[in-house]
């Protein structure tokens, strides 16, 4: 099945080259995984709490994938996307309204985690620097973080406030999946030069998964897939 509007034929050959590169385009998902993860996310999902300390993290310690990327990148609504819930993380035309670490229960045993955008430079630098040392700790703290998904905007590419998140996430030995969104709104020529220069960054990161995904919230395009992807984490023993 394919995840995303027909890929251009630069794009497939990015896909077939997967044995030989070391970052690839996911163009596929197996029947099996995407029943696993729509089984999913038809649970309940709800929002237990948003901290601004790590020292009131949720004690249940259920596995965790969370959602990282820049204040304007999407991430509220390809979270509403995936629990099909329209509004159970806040939208807002003001990048950066994200100020806390957000959980959300999944099917009673297994959080998503919404982490505070950045990149954001209007925000007071004592702001900035407060988020900055939550999400740090979190990351080096948190003992079920399966994955961080990183989204990146497909129309503009990896900046250097997402390397930093990766040179972070390297020092706390946490792996990133890199989720491409907006993907309905960048030509397919401009996207290619992205998605290139893309994975010339993430080379130099160890800690980047090899499989990269694409999404776009206002299509639902990708989302059968990202869901099939959290399934299988939540089921790594």
């Amino acid at each position: 099945m394919v995840i995303s509007r027909n890929l251009s034929s630069d794009q497939n050959n990015l896909t077939k080259e997967k044995q030989q590169a070391p970052f690839y385009l996911a163009n596929h998902i197996d029947p099996d995984q995407q029943k696993a993860g729509h089984k999913l996310f038809a649970k309940q999902t709800e929002f237990i709490k948003g901290i601004t300390s790590i020292t009131a993290m949720p004690s249940e310690g259920h596995p965790e994938v969370c959602f990282s990327g820049r204040s304007n990148v999407g991430k509220s609504s390809l979270i509403n996307n995936l629990t099909g819930r329209n509004s159970i993380a806040r939208t807002s035309k003001t990048p950066g309204r994200t100020r806390e670490i957000n959980f959300f229960r999944l099917d009673q045993n297994k959080f998503l985690v919404d982490l505070p955008g950045y990149g954001f430079a209007k925000a007071p630098l004592k702001e900035r620097e407060r988020w900055q040392r939550l999400v740090s700790d979190y990351f080096f703290q948190s003992q079920n973080l399966r994955r961080v998904f990183l989204l990146i905007d497909s129309r503009h590419g990896i900046k250097s406030s997402d390397i930093n998140l990766m040179k972070m996430l390297g020092e706390a030995g946490v792996i990133f999946q890199v989720v491409f969104t907006k993907h309905d709104k960048v030509k397919e020529l401009q996207f290619k030069e992205v998605l290139e220069a893309s994975f010339e960054k993430m080379a130099a990161h160890a800690n980047a998964f090899s499989e990269v995904l694409l999404t776009s919230s206002r299509k639902g395009h990708g989302i059968a897939l990202l869901r099939a992807t959290i399934s299988k984490l939540f089921h790594l023993n």
